[in-house]
C-alpha cells in the first residue's frame, strides 16, 4: 500500500459546510460527540482514508475484519451541511500525525471548507460533574464567536497545547487560509466521558446552528454516572479513618 490511500465513495454538492473532527483522545470526548452526531443524521460517507501511519491491525466484529482508516462523512439533513471526520486510530508517529492533517485538509479543500471545528477533552486529573468548555482558536474574532456561546479561553490552557490531528488542523489549517478552533469539554481524563462529550456538542450547535437530539448520550452518561459512583464507593472505602491515622508513624 501507497502511504495514502483514499477511496471517494461519493462527492456530493455541499452548501458552506464546516468540517468537524473528531478522533480518539482524552476521555473519548470528540470520538463521542462525532459518532453522535452521524447517529443522529443521515450522513453519507463521502471519503474512507487508509495510511501506513495508521497502526498496522484490523478491527474485528462478529468475525468480519477491516482495515485501519479514517472516514469522512457528509450530512444534508441537518440546518446546516457539515463534514464530519471520525475513525478508531490516530498517527503512531510525529510525520504521520503531519501527513494525515494535510491528507483531511485536502478533502476540505475538495469541498469549499472555510471553517473547522476539531472537538476533544481537556484532562482536569479529577471526576467533573458539570464540564466546561475550553476553546483555542486561529484568529480574534473566531474567539469572539465562540465566547458568545459559552466557550471559554483560558491563560495557558490547555497546558502543553493541543497534540495529535486536533491541534494540527488549527496549525496547518490556519497556514492554509482557514479559520479553526479546538473545543474541548473538561474531562477526568482516564473514564470515557458521554457528559463532557455532551457539553461540546451543545456548544457546537449554537455556533454552527443546527438541531441535535442526545437522548442516545444521555443513556450512555447514566451508565457512566454508575461506573463513577462505584469508583468514588472505592474511594471512600480505600481513605483511612482518623483511628486509624493515630497508629501512624
Amino acid at each position: 500500500m501507497d502511504e495514502f490511500d483514499i477511496e471517494t465513495p461519493a462527492t456530493p454538492d455541499l452548501e458552506d459546510p464546516v468540517l468537524i473532527e473528531g478522533l480518539p483522545g482524552v476521555g473519548h470526548v470528540g470520538k463521542l460527540a462525532a459518532e453522535h452526531l452521524l447517529e443522529e443524521f443521515d450522513g453519507e460517507l463521502v471519503r474512507r482514508v487508509y495510511s501506513e501511519h495508521f497502526p498496522p491491525q484490523v478491527t474485528v466484529d462478529e468475525g468480519r475484519t477491516e482495515l485501519a482508516s479514517a472516514e469522512v462523512h457528509a450530512i444534508r439533513d441537518a440546518d446546516r451541511d457539515l463534514l464530519v471526520l471520525t475513525g478508531d486510530h490516530q498517527a503512531g508517529d510525529g510525520p504521520g500525525h503531519y501527513r494525515l492533517a494535510d491528507a483531511y485538509l485536502d478533502v476540505a479543500d475538495e469541498f469549499g471548507v472555510e471553517r473547522i471545528y476539531a472537538l476533544g477533552g481537556v484532562p482536569t486529573g479529577e471526576l467533573v460533574d458539570e464540564p466546561d468548555v475550553v476553546g483555542a482558536a486561529t484568529t480574534d474574532g473566531f474567539i469572539d464567536d465562540l465566547e458568545d456561546v459559552g466557550v471559554e479561553f483560558r491563560e495557558n490552557e490547555p497546558a502543553g497545547g493541543i497534540v495529535g490531528v486536533s491541534g494540527l488542523l488549527l496549525g496547518l489549517g490556519e497556514r492554509r487560509g482557514y479559520e479553526a478552533a479546538c473545543l474541548m469539554g473538561e474531562t477526568s481524563g482516564y473514564l470515557v466521558d458521554p457528559k463532557s462529550a455532551r457539553a461540546v456538542l451543545e456548544v457546537l450547535q449554537q455556533a454552527v446552528d443546527f438541531d441535535v437530539g442526545y437522548d442516545a448520550l444521555e443513556d450512555r452518561a447514566e451508565e457512566m454516572e454508575e461506573v463513577v459512583k462505584r469508583i468514588r464507593q472505592m474511594e471512600q472505602s480505600a481513605a483511612p479513618s482518623e483511628e486509624d491515622l493515630r497508629y501512624i508513624g
